[in-house]
């Protein structure tokens, strides 16, 4: 059975303690959490500056046995200095993480490989490597805009993550996605939505912020998405879903999310 992770965006007020503790009531194997703030907005846990909260997590995790899969997010902007991230690699290694995400926002595409090359380079010997995620509303709108920053990385160990919402909106070919190598992707995070296009940017980012569905409770082909994508790829569940968090907790919608994702590999894992 493939790994499953809750990704921190589906239960994104928890603390990395608490929600750790709830992936692992849950059925999780592992999580990814969001050590840096992605908007004003919305929380992040930045415990490379909080040593209680970084014991607190530990100790999470050596209690429970679930793993950290990813920590997350790194905007890749004109003025980053790859360098002053790492104190945030290094707790990720900390706890375990292999990944780190990263997000387009330069409009320099040649800077923006350059920068990944430096991340790859600092976190060779923590053990983690970067992800460049891409989102319709960005400078990499889908799969092969982001593969082929990848590629200009001249890194090997520079990965491309690939969510099922931002692939649907994008338009993205799964004949791109098939041919990717495996060890590029090395996670893949999975939703589902209603496919009602066209969609404007305030619709791509609603959906991608605050409301998605559970996987199999849209319209979204996750099923050709998994059968294209390497086989058995580990899977990071992000489904934010902010009303059904109000009326029923967070607990319900992490469960939701496993639930839906259970019933749908099952019919492409057998």
């Amino acid at each position: 059975m493939r790994p499953i992770s809750l990704a921190h965006l589906t239960v994104i007020d928890l603390a990395p303690p608490e929600m750790i503790r709830l992936a692992a009531a849950t059925g999780y194997d592992a999580v990814g959490l969001r050590l840096v703030r992605v908007t004003d907005t919305s929380p992040g846990y930045p415990l490379h500056r909080d040593p209680g909260g970084l014991r607190a997590t530990r100790a999470a995790l050596d209690e429970t046995g679930i793993r950290v899969q990813d920590i997350e997010f790194l905007r890749l902007t004109p003025d980053l200095d790859p360098a002053s991230f790492a104190p945030v690699l290094e707790t990720g290694a900390a706890l375990g993480a292999r990944h780190m995400i990263c997000a387009p926002y330069d409009p320099d595409l040649s800077r923006m490989a350059d920068r990944l090359a430096a991340l790859a380079e600092l976190g060779a010997p923590l053990g983690i490597a970067p992800v460049l995620e891409f989102f319709p509303w960005t400078v990499l709108p889908g799969l092969s805009d982001a593969w082929a920053v990848v590629q200009a990385s001249g890194r090997d160990d520079v990965g491309l993550l690939v969510d099922a919402l931002h692939f649907d909106r994008s338009g993205s070919a799964l004949a791109d996605l098939a041919a990717l190598p495996a060890h590029r992707l090395p996670f893949l995070h999975l939703c589902d939505a209603p496919v009602a296009p066209p969609y404007s940017e305030a619709d791509l980012l609603h959906a991608g912020r605050a409301e998605r569905l559970p996987p199999g409770q849209g319209q979204i082909d996750l099923t050709a998405i998994l059968r294209h994508a390497p086989a058995g790829v580990p899977i990071a569940l992000e489904v934010p879903m902010t009303a059904a968090t109000r009326a029923h907790g967070p607990a319900h919608v992490a469960a939701a999310a496993l639930a839906g994702a259970r019933a749908v590999l099952a019919g492409v894992d057998g």
